[in-house]
């Protein structure tokens, strides 16, 4: 059954796109970046900035991890006009699976054509250690459910659609170019989302591993189904944190996951830009 209380409000991202064209009157942003835990330095490369804190927007959530700011920015990245989303919410912070449901959907409304998630992860490959950055071409939802559980919004998308090409194959080919171009030595793999907050156990991790997964977080799965639901073109990037539990000796921490973040984003960042 449905909590309604946690079903986001289906007019707030129509309030929100309208907020967006009050305070960027003709600005029309054709990517959309989500920014992942320790990542955040990256809106300081947007050109001509307009910063509106999450609380100003209908429908956007207001993070409370650290790492997460809560502001958007429009701006210009290498001539393109973008949406960067300081902060996200995620399914352990208790307002289930739909709170970004609303951010992505106005900013869709607002003109953008293309979602660029990135995200901090842990990894279950010794050969891709903290520090690297890793192409997401799939995902496993271990998260409980999607955020389209409840009455479908017909104005975005259809009951049921594919998620055949989630990641789109076209716009991997694009980083893995930009990668080789800038001798970055990025990895590529499946991306397994859990519920947390808790890190997994080391027996979680070597049933994850035979599954397919090559990377493990607490996010970006709900973002993408929802943009892929209403017709954004998805690409995400993972800079990993650490090896997960049961490869390695070191006790994992968030505190943890935001200094190795920053170590990843210097390459992020110029891969980001590039892209």
């Amino acid at each position: 059954m449905t909590d309604l209380s946690l079903t986001p409000d289906r007019d707030a991202p129509f309030e929100a796109a309208q907020v967006l064209s009050a305070r960027a009157p003709g600005f029309v942003p054709q990517m959309v970046i989500v920014l992942g835990s320790g990542l955040s330095g990256f809106a300081k490369h947007i050109e001509n900035p307009i910063s509106i804190d999450y609380v100003d927007l209908p429908g956007f959530p207001a993070p409370s991890v650290e790492g997460h700011i809560g502001k958007l920015h429009l701006g210009y990245v290498g001539g393109l006009p973008v949406a960067c989303l300081a902060g996200r919410k995620h399914y352990y912070e208790g307002r289930g699976m739909g709170a970004m449901t609303p951010a992505i959907r106005a900013l869709k409304l607002a003109g953008a054509k293309t979602l660029l998630v990135t995200n901090a992860t842990g990894s279950l490959r010794h050969d891709v250690l903290p520090g690297r950055v890793v192409m997401i071409t799939d995902h496993i939802n271990l998260l409980p459910g999607t955020p389209l559980i409840g009455p479908n919004d017909d104005r975005f998308g259809p009951r049921f659609f594919s998620m055949a090409n989630a990641y789109d194959q076209e716009l991997n080919q694009r980083l893995i170019a930009l990668a080789a171009t800038l001798n970055i030595n990025m990895a590529s793999g499946v991306y397994l989302a859990t519920p947390g907050p808790n890190f997994e156990t080391a027996a979680e991790i070597r049933m994850m591993a035979r599954m397919g997964a090559d990377l493990v977080g607490m996010s970006s799965v709900p973002e993408v189904i929802v943009a892929r639901h209403c017709g954004l073109r998805v690409a995400a990037l993972s800079v990993v944190t650490n090896l997960a539990e049961g490869l390695t000796t070191e006790e994992l921490s968030h505190e943890h996951t935001l200094k190795h973040a920053s170590v990843g984003a210097v390459d992020l960042t110029r891969l980001v830009k590039a892209f």
